[in-house]
């Protein structure tokens, strides 16, 4: 299955939520359908598996995930002992791609997807090409040295300097280096977890 190419705004519209990462995002002024009579049109309301559905691919919208990839998430979250919800949320925010954003390394998870699997990403210092590595508490991610001063990651350390951080990480503005402090989750995501497991669960 294809990821999804959509225009990413008008699916943010579509939603009725900010799935982006753009601080651009419509939605904040323009809080309706999209199309002709968007404006004027009302949501439908959802029935309990219109739920379910709808906060699966939300969240497959956020983290830029395909329906296999997710689906393994899910089915291992689930044969761990404990607060399923957690396990998944653990599994979408361990990602490489989803860290490298989070630090403010890239704007956008797809920028951090581009700039992981371009090779532009270490980890403890070695090349790591895979937007799905599943980064450990006390690893290091790094920009390559002789990439720093290049057009894509120059003048960021005034940005990310202004970032709010996850308790879970730690950055270091100038050399543009993370450390995995703790286990990363995320304590506000804007989807509910638990619905999008019993979706997978019916």
């Amino acid at each position: 299955m294809a990821r999804d190419l959509r225009p990413k705004h008008k699916l943010c519209r579509k939603y009725g939520e900010k799935l982006c990462d753009s601080p651009k995002c419509p939605i904040t002024k323009r809080n309706y359908p999209p199309g002709q009579h968007g404006q004027t049109s009302k949501r439908n309301k959802l029935s309990g598996y219109g739920k379910q559905l709808r906060e699966k691919q939300k969240v497959k919208r956020i983290y830029g995930l395909l329906e296999k990839q997710f689906a393994n998430y899910v089915a291992e979250a689930s044969r761990k002992t404990g607060d399923t919800s957690k396990y998944l949320l653990n599994y979408l925010e361990s990602r490489l791609d989803n860290v490298v954003y989070r630090s403010g390394i890239a704007p956008s998870r797809a920028a951090a997807r581009q700039s992981v699997s371009h090779g532009h990403i270490l980890v403890n210092g070695k090349k790591v090409n895979i937007p799905s590595y599943r980064v450990r508490v006390g690893e290091t991610i790094e920009v390559k040295e002789k990439l720093q001063k290049s057009k894509r990651f120059e003048n960021l350390a005034e940005t990310i300097a202004k970032k709010e951080m996850p308790a879970w990480l730690l950055v270091d503005p100038k050399k543009l280096v993370a450390k995995i402090l703790n286990s990363p989750t995320t304590e506000n995501p804007n989807f509910d977890a638990n619905v999008i497991i019993g979706f997978y669960s019916r």
